[in-house]
């Protein structure tokens, strides 16, 4: 387990290095002459999803489905239960100054779950891992419909026509054309899927960590954070964190309910109330979310994620002794 968190803390002061080295060092549009940093993540974003796809093992999806309840718990937890929750609000917050920041934590809630750390943190704390592998994967292939489906009914409410046909070409191009090419290339690249997996998730950081270098340089050049004072980002955090506690425990009544086993229920708990900051990622760039609004967008989902992935390590640790002490 330390092992595990040790990796994840790392990445995580890696966050904290890119965004310190946009501010000391922001990356210039004239750079590009040098090396087109955008280009290279527009590709990298494509491979990620390639390797996503070559990942995506069919036979074991098929073979999980049976469960369907549990299945459908979860992602109603993560599509259905996390937007609704923040849907609430928007009356009150429609047409004022708070309206961007309602908006930045509605991104966050239309985001699938994230896959890694779901599975790892459900299998610390002896859960059902082969449904949390399931449904993590399986939620980052509806989020590629829903997120932008949810997020469209806001994010681009005064848009044209052309700017829709742009965002469908964009997910075609950078996210399904790739996973499906992914799918098929599967039987051939299997093995050497297995054989260098740790290489490939350091590809998946080393994309995330480029997109915000490249994110808060925009932001830092452009003085964005004067839109982003103090009381935004306290407001930002108390907000995600409320969102988290509010949906794990909402889970936990409806498996208790539903009398899910303990297995089940870590699974629902731990799956259905993550949020990937991967896609988060990704999607900030396919939506095509405002160069003035990126860090805004961004900041919910880094503090979502640096907060699920402390306190669930700690909390799957916690789970998993107190089921050691039951057996002995």
């Amino acid at each position: 387990m330390a092992k595990i968190f040790n990796k994840q803390n790392v990445f995580l002061l890696l966050l904290i290095l890119m965004v310190v080295m946009a501010k000391l060092i922001p990356f210039k549009e004239s750079y590009n002459s040098y090396f087109n940093l955008s280009a290279f993540i527009d590709w990298g974003i494509a491979g990620i999803f390639l390797l996503y796809g070559l990942k995506l093992n069919l036979k074991e999806v098929v073979k999980d489905i049976s469960n369907w309840k549990l299945h459908l718990l979860i992602q109603s937890g993560t599509f259905i239960i996390f937007p609704l929750l923040v849907l609430i609000f928007y009356p009150w917050v429609k047409g004022s100054e708070y309206y961007d920041i309602w908006l930045a934590v509605f991104f966050l809630a239309s985001l699938p779950s994230t896959v890694s750390s779901s599975v790892v943190m459900v299998s610390i704390a002896k859960g059902n891992v082969t449904s949390a592998i399931f449904n993590a994967s399986i939620s980052g292939l509806i989020g590629i419909v829903m997120t932008p489906l949810l997020m469209s009914f806001f994010l681009t409410s005064d848009a044209g026509p052309g700017n829709h046909s742009e965002i469908v070409q964009q997910l075609l191009i950078k996210v399904l054309l790739p996973i499906i090419l992914g799918v098929l290339l599967n039987p051939v690249f299997k093995k050497w899927i297995i054989k260098y997996s740790n290489v490939i998730a350091e590809f998946d950081r080393l994309i995330i960590l480029l997109i915000v270098y490249e994110s808060f340089s925009t932001a830092f050049i452009g003085n964005v954070f004067s839109s982003v004072p103090p009381v935004v980002f306290l407001i930002l955090a108390l907000s995600v964190v409320f969102l988290f506690f509010t949906v794990y425990n909402i889970l936990k009544w409806i498996a208790r309910k539903m009398r899910l086993n303990a297995q089940d229920t870590i699974a629902v708990t731990f799956c259905g109330s993550k949020k990937s900051l991967v896609h988060g990622s990704l999607f900030l760039l396919v939506l095509n979310v405002p160069d003035e609004q990126k860090v805004l967008f961004l900041l919910p989902v880094m503090v979502y994620h640096s907060f699920q992935l402390f306190y669930v390590s700690w909390l799957a640790g916690k789970i998993a002794e107190k089921s050691l002490k039951i057996k002995e």
